[in-house]
């Protein structure tokens, strides 16, 4: 997949758990799991808002386009 999401790094740099971090984004930890993990389809621009709030990051910070090989 060419879009890596790469909260896990930001979540580990910040030592913020899965559980806090949903809770202050305002999603379940399931639902977490599955954006880190790269299982989504889509993110909200609302949702990726909160997250780079929560985090003070940008959205690049979370996302990265990596080319196909």
């Amino acid at each position: 997949m060419p879009i890596v999401v790469r909260i896990d790094v930001e979540l580990a740099k910040r030592k913020m758990s899965v559980g806090e971090f949903a809770e202050k984004v305002g999603l379940t930890p399931a639902n977490i799991a599955v954006l880190k993990n790269g299982r989504a389809k889509a993110v909200r621009f609302t949702t990726l808002e909160a997250m780079c709030r929560v985090l003070n990051c940008q959205p690049g910070d979370l996302l990265e386009w990596v080319a196909d090989e």
